[in-house]
């Protein structure tokens, strides 16, 4: 008897704390967000199990049913299940693991640079988050690789969208507080989200930064914690975050690199206004909503958030923006996704 066709989830990478790449998976590859397809779902535990289920226990399934494909919507494919060729269909979030190789931990080095680089040279479907990503992807991707868009719907995860009615002010001589999300580590450059609070303080503004985000790798945590001017939370229970983003004037992301960058736009439930990297992702993801600034250039970047605030109504503005590009980014990954459950069909159909 055949056995059925069937989407195979990994899921292995998902740990006790909830992050952008967890809530990708959860939401994006769930089997509500996946209906009427069939899911199944590979979970582990800890690193060593994660290991196994990637490189043993995920190609054993795609053995045993040949009408099975395999999303990969976390790490990288391993090395074993890319043999699997067109039944793996990794999500590629970004290229930092090929492009940024002083920003990793040895385990990535070791473990996933080398899966990712096979994956694309071996795959021939891969989707990605942003026309970025699929840009930057295409310098190292096998030449005939189909690369699709799978944008996802930025869903209020932080329970903010009550905020966003009652309109944020700020007034000179009063404290602006500045919110960044996300892990703590080298790519997020969190130290120049701290050198341009140091910039308004220098130049008669008084400002604050709230770091929310658990502590990850390298030395970023101890350079933070020497300034006066910033406030490590950590990784923090949901009720917490949406009291912080309440407090804040703004959120600020000072990236090296992103492939989508999810906060900036989930934030904007709220209608919290974004301070972001002059990269092409934050400009594709926010468009005119982004306050651009060079984190490379803290007095300019202050200079910048100084002259906007210095507009009437500025954080009134601010907030219709966040809602208006909101609607506009969620309406092209409504059009990604349906597109996606038909290609996915047509594909597990073809499976014999």
């Amino acid at each position: 008897m055949a056995r059925p066709s069937v989407l195979i989830i990994d899921e292995s990478h998902l740990g006790r704390h909830v992050t952008g790449l967890e809530r990708i998976t959860l939401e994006l590859f769930s089997a509500k967000a996946l209906a009427p397809l069939s899911v199944e779902r590979v979970r582990a535990s800890g690193i060593r199990g994660m290991i196994t289920a990637q490189t043993v226990r995920l190609p054993w399934r795609l053995a045993l049913n040949r009408r099975a494909l395999a999303l990969c919507p976390g790490f990288p494919p391993s090395i074993p299940l890319s043999h699997f060729g067109n039944r793996v269909i990794p999500y590629i979030h970004d290229t930092f693991l090929l492009t940024r190789p002083q920003d990793l931990n040895w385990r990535a080095r070791r473990y996933m640079v080398p899966a990712f680089a096979f994956a694309l040279k071996r795959l021939p479907w891969l989707l990605v988050n942003s026309e970025t990503t699929r840009g930057e992807l295409a310098g190292f991707a096998r030449p005939d690789a189909e690369i699709s868009l799978y944008r996802p719907h930025v869903r209020d995860v932080f329970g903010i969208a009550g905020q966003a009615s009652r309109p944020r002010h700020w007034a000179p001589g009063e404290t602006l507080r500045l919110i960044a999300i996300g892990t703590v580590e080298p790519r997020k450059n969190l130290r120049a989200a701290a050198a341009i609070v140091d910039a308004l303080q220098a130049g008669g503004l008084d400002a604050h930064l709230d770091v929310v985000g658990r502590l990850g790798w390298g030395d970023e945590a101890e350079a933070l914690r020497a300034s006066p001017h910033v406030t490590l939370h950590g990784y923090q229970e949901p009720d917490r975050v949406r009291a912080l983003i309440g407090a804040a004037h703004a959120l600020i992301s000072t990236s090296h690199d992103e492939g989508l960058g999810l906060t900036p736009l989930e934030v904007q439930h709220g209608g919290l206004g974004a301070i972001a990297s002059d990269i092409k992702v934050f400009r594709e993801a926010l468009g005119p909503s982004g306050w651009m600034i060079d984190p490379a250039d803290p007095v300019a970047s202050a200079a910048i958030i100084r002259e906007r605030l210095a507009q009437p109504d500025a954080l009134v503005a601010a907030a219709a923006q966040a809602k208006a590009n909101l609607e506009r980014w969620n309406a092209a990954a409504d059009r990604d996704h349906a597109v996606l459950i038909d290609r996915l069909g047509a594909r597990l159909a073809s499976l014999r």
